[in-house]
């Protein structure tokens, strides 16, 4: 197992041959939708049990919560988002440590790297939900990081983005991807593998399809062809698994975790989880039990406000995509043009339409309910209103092809994604 470089190894690397590449690494990692489980189990009680017994809830909840982070922006000023900020469009950062959070079941892990790095947009009309996925071998720069030490780390200009988490903390990974998007993040959070054993726990199990069996000996997961509800360790290993699904790489293992994300999504918004306030209780907790939170977002009025702001989106309107990408030596890089797509129209809050597959470790389930809506089907929304970037950039709406006047984006056929209503299938490894 190879090891984190030092700042002073990395600048040197970068100098001479550039980052070292890691092949054949056996570390698995993990998704990041559960904070999307807090918003929508604190909406949940708001439905069924009115306001002041939902903040009371938030509150129970975030008693739980680990110490929480400061996030600053780029000019090194505290971002402290007020409540009111979830009358619009909001951005939430969700990085996924695989150190293991100390638990030795997970062995010697002496790297503390986010392998899976989630950003989080909801639209200024709460309609419309877009999940990104940024490939952990993906080179980027990273801008100059606060030390909580004091003082602040050199910016590096070509490392790989789960360096991030490692080099300067949770601040660190937000102002590397506000640097990558153009997108002001607020909010962050990171969770551990116990998380993923927990909250598979706290929902009852996540019902995934397989189109064949698997079984990887590096993460455990031993699961057939067919129908399976997962929770606990088998939850995390199918989670964690990239020698088991599409083509062993981590891009497989992405679109397999968006399996999982789907079908979670419409689990926690069917009838029986909604209705179920003690489920739900136990749903937040066992999140924040095993998240740290920003600053910004450790507040029970914060995640109420999330959670009202997410409560009417619909499944169809939730949209997972692989940020776009392609093989370079020893990783892969940002295809650019159709990154400046995707992430114009996030800035100009527009919704997405993926046209391309699913992704190499997933495909169709050929037993899906006839609801399902097609990749390539536009959302049947109204035009949301736009609002200018945060940083006064933004490629405006011109940034791709929109389709049928409604303001979505239709992004290029080779990014990969797929709507929480699309039912799909784990791949196999195949060679």
């Amino acid at each position: 197992m190879s090891e984190m470089p030092t700042r002073a190894q990395a600048r040197a690397q970068e100098k001479a041959a550039g980052p070292a590449v890691r092949h054949g690494r056996l570390k698995q990692h993990h998704p990041l939708s559960f904070l999307l489980k807090i918003f929508v189990a604190v909406v949940a009680v708001v439905g069924v049990t009115g306001v002041s017994l939902a903040a009371y809830a938030a509150v129970d909840v975030v008693s739980s919560v680990k110490k929480s982070v400061k996030l600053v922006d780029a000019k090194g000023n505290e971002s402290t988002p007020g409540v009111g900020a979830m009358n619009g469009a909001f951005n939430v950062l969700l990085a996924g440590s695989d150190s293991g959070g100390g638990n030795a079941a997970y062995g010697e892990r002496d790297e503390n790297l986010n392998d899976v790095t989630m950003l989080l947009h909801v639209s200024a009309d709460h309609k419309n939900a877009t999940v990104v996925s940024f490939p952990r071998d993906m080179f980027v720069s990273i801008p100059s990081c606060p030390d909580p030490k004091g003082g602040s780390f050199d910016a590096m200009s070509r490392q790989k983005i789960n360096n991030s988490l490692s080099y300067g903390g949770l601040a660190c990974t937000v102002l590397t991807v506000e640097k990558l998007t153009g997108l002001d993040i607020p909010y962050a959070g990171v969770i551990q593998f116990d998380g993923v054993i927990e909250m598979s726990n706290a929902v009852g199990g996540v019902p995934v399809c397989v189109a064949g069996d698997i079984k990887d000996p590096y993460t455990g997961l031993d699961v057939k062809a067919g129908q399976n509800v997962l929770q606990g360790s088998q939850a995390l290993a199918f989670l964690r698994t990239r020698h088991g699904v599409g083509d062993g790489s981590d891009l497989g293992r992405i679109s397999n975790q968006q399996v999982f994300l789907s079908s979670l999504v419409r689990t926690i918004k069917s009838a029986d989880v909604l209705s179920n306030p003690v489920k739900l209780y136990g749903l937040a907790k066992a999140a924040t039990s095993n998240i740290t939170l920003s600053e910004s977002l450790n507040n029970p009025t914060t995640i109420v406000s999330m959670a009202m702001a997410l409560k009417n989106v619909d499944v169809s309107k939730v949209v997972f995509v692989q940020y776009p990408n392609h093989y370079v030596d020893g990783g892969v890089a940002p295809t650019v043009d159709a990154a400046d797509q995707l992430m114009g129209a996030l800035r100009n809050d527009q919704p997405v339409v993926v046209t391309g597959d699913t992704g190499v470790g997933s495909q169709t389930d050929p037993n899906a309910p006839n609801a399902q809506a097609p990749a390539t089907q536009a959302p049947a929304t109204e035009a949301p209103a736009t609002q200018a970037p945060a940083d006064g950039s933004g490629s405006g709406s011109g940034s791709g092809s929109t389709a049928g006047g409604s303001g979505s984006v239709e992004l290029p056929s080779d990014v990969h994604g797929q709507t929480a209503a699309q039912y799909t299938c784990s791949k196999p490894f195949s060679d």
